[in-house]
């Protein structure tokens, strides 16, 4: 079922049955604070929909991720395309908060873009006041590289790149 794991994670591909799990996930205001705000039902499902058209024209997107142990959909992490790069990103639930978990997500996704998918840099960002976000990628060892517009907030957003130092 899963085609990546880690230590307590599980990843799937996104599937159009899946839009309960989506709307669990991206209709809490809560994970959207910092990337677009609160998402009616429809954004949600307008979501879903690119995240599937991501993984079939491009084979990647924010891939669900699920508690090895119990099932329970955790959120999504993953990556989608960044100019001639990949970005790496995840939502958790809040419920899966400060478990460290979106260190072990970024981790394993980290490693899969490296060691699988052959790729040499990756780049990811967050919004200005999102500290555990910030704090997550530093941890993942990503580098600051400068500030650039979010156009879904409008805000000037950090931006980070990490190298495959391996390739």
């Amino acid at each position: 079922m899963f085609f990546l794991k880690s230590q307590h994670l599980g990843w799937r591909h996104w599937h159009q049955e899946d839009l309960p799990l989506a709307q669990q996930l991206w209709g809490d205001a809560r994970v959207t604070k910092f990337i677009a705000g609160g998402m009616t039902a429809e954004q949600v499902a307008e979501r879903l929909r690119r995240e599937i058209a991501q993984q079939e024209e491009f084979t990647v997107q924010y891939w669900p991720i699920f508690w090895l142990e119990s099932g329970e959909f955790v959120g999504c992490c993953g990556l989608r395309p960044y100019e001639n790069i990949y970005e790496l990103g995840f939502h958790l639930r809040p419920e899966f908060w400060g478990k460290g978990l979106a260190e072990e997500a970024g981790r394993a996704v980290i490693q899969y873009a490296f060691n699988v998918m052959q790729v040499k840099e990756l780049f990811a960002g967050h919004h200005p006041d999102n500290r555990p976000s910030w704090r997550v990628l530093e941890k993942l060892g990503f580098i600051y590289v400068g500030d650039e517009i979010y156009p879904p907030t409008g805000l000037m957003n950090p931006g980070y790149r990490l190298r495959n130092n391996v390739l």
